[in-house]
């Protein structure tokens, strides 16, 4: 059966024409190397085109979400079943059914239940949670003194759960309310991106059973 005639031999790459194309081809692979996959990937952007085409932003909100992870892989480790297993608030019937329980709730809805301060020296981070049952809503408020910071409002639960609310770059302050996903911890994580100290003041209520900073 026959299929196609045999290249001759002077129809066959030479020896400098195969060198000159794999050089091209290495050259090649290191400029996408350099302007595109260290920016997208890892953040690093030494020729500044990642950053015109957008591709440095990506990659340092994906490390930051490595690190993120990374931590709470290791604070999974380390915890004690009791530090690991969330806590229910738990209120008495009086709280929960007499009028007169109910009376100072309303009276006193715009009053912080907690407040924590914190400061970040540039390129620190920094986490702090609340232990919170499904469907439980939690209100908050944070602002920052000066600088700015890079922010993710997210939770994690037994089993490997995880959820991430909401994030934001370069922010001085956010405010608003959650439901949490599934039983388990939900905040925020910071990290200062500015040039300076930046002190961060958070402010809670709601259904939630501790707060703590965790990083």
């Amino acid at each position: 059966m026959y299929n196609s005639d045999l290249p001759t031999r002077a129809e066959l790459p030479t020896t400098n024409q195969l060198l000159k194309s794999t050089a091209i081809a290495m050259a090649v692979a290191v400029a996408l190397l350099v302007t595109v996959v260290l920016p997208a990937e890892y953040g690093v952007d030494p020729t500044g085109i990642g950053r015109v085409l957008g591709l440095k932003e990506m990659g340092e909100i994906k490390q930051q979400l490595a690190e993120e992870a990374a931590t709470d892989a290791e604070q999974t480790a380390v915890a004690s079943p009791a530090e690991s297993a969330p806590e229910v608030v738990v209120r008495s019937p009086a709280e929960v059914a007499t009028p007169e329980a109910t009376q100072p709730e309303a009276a006193t809805s715009d009053v912080w239940k907690d407040e924590m301060t914190l400061t970040l020296n540039p390129g620190d981070a920094a986490e702090i949670k609340l232990t919170m049952a499904e469907a439980g809503i939690a209100t908050y408020e944070w602002v920052t003194d000066q600088g700015h910071l890079n922010s993710d409002l997210h939770g994690d639960g037994p089993g490997g759960k995880f959820i991430s609310y909401r994030k934001g770059r370069f922010e001085t302050s956010d405010s608003g309310e959650f439901a949490a996903d599934f039983e388990g911890v939900h905040g925020w994580f910071w990290r200062n991106r500015s040039e300076v100290p930046v002190t961060v003041t958070l402010r809670t209520k709601g259904a939630y059973s501790d707060v703590k900073r965790v990083l």
